[in-house]
């Protein structure tokens, strides 16, 4: 085994990261506007820019499960019990003492059990959660006389709220944990340039120096 640096962030990838980061700051700074929360927008004008943005960062996810599923990246996401434990020890205890990530990554798997698992939830219940309740806020006009539609209204929004409320908590602890361990710029970079640090089998390694040369930087 032996680490080099192999672009592991493609450059869709990438861009949808950050997209999707300026789209999601966006969607909060307005939804608190919204709520009565700041007043920086005035109301007409911030109802505008949320569903525009919202409508954007649907198209933005409808992509990304694309590619995802064609690309076979999706298997990264998948959960492990497998380290799992250590992982969860070290954010809770030992990044404190200034231990070592227990987790290496690797050319087939770039995230951590803890990683996956998180990015999953924000995959599967977070996003489809806000989404849904979203678009039925959008369209409350084709369902408004519904039976029950005004108590369905309550649950749509306060769903909305909650799940707006968890992926802003996803954030923070984000950003936090980019604040951890390595540097702040050690840890971005890689999302910009693509490239970090894996480990590879003796395998990996050839058929990257050999059929994917431009996805591993030559030793120095």
């Amino acid at each position: 085994m032996t680490e080099r640096y192999v672009k592991v962030y493609p450059r869709f990838e990438r861009f949808w990261h950050w997209a999707q980061m300026l789209l999601i700051v966006i969607l909060l700074f307005t939804g608190l506007g919204l709520n009565g929360l700041h007043g920086a927008i005035p109301f007409g004008p911030a109802v505008m820019i949320h569903t525009m943005a919202a409508l954007a960062l649907i198209v933005l996810w409808v992509f990304a499960i694309f590619w995802h599923l064609t690309t076979g990246t999706w298997k990264h996401y998948v959960p492990s019990r497998d380290g799992l434990l250590k992982v969860a020890r070290f954010y809770v205890w030992d990044i404190f003492k200034g231990g070592p990530h227990p987790y290496r990554k690797a050319y087939w798997r770039k995230h951590n059990p803890l990683q996956a698992i998180t990015y999953l939830a924000l995959k599967i219940i977070l996003f489809p959660a806000i989404w849904i309740t979203g678009l039925l806020a959008l369209g409350w006009n084709l369902w408004e006389d519904a039976p029950n539609a005004l108590a369905l209204a309550g649950w749509v929004t306060d769903i909305h709220l909650l799940s707006a409320y968890a992926i802003a908590a996803f954030i923070v602890a984000h950003v936090y944990l980019l604040t951890v361990g390595h540097s702040f710029r050690a840890h971005v970079k890689p999302m910009i340039t693509g490239f970090e640090k894996v480990t590879l089998t003796p395998e990996e390694e050839a058929y990257l120096e050999s059929d994917e040369p431009e996805r591993i930087r030559p030793r120095t």
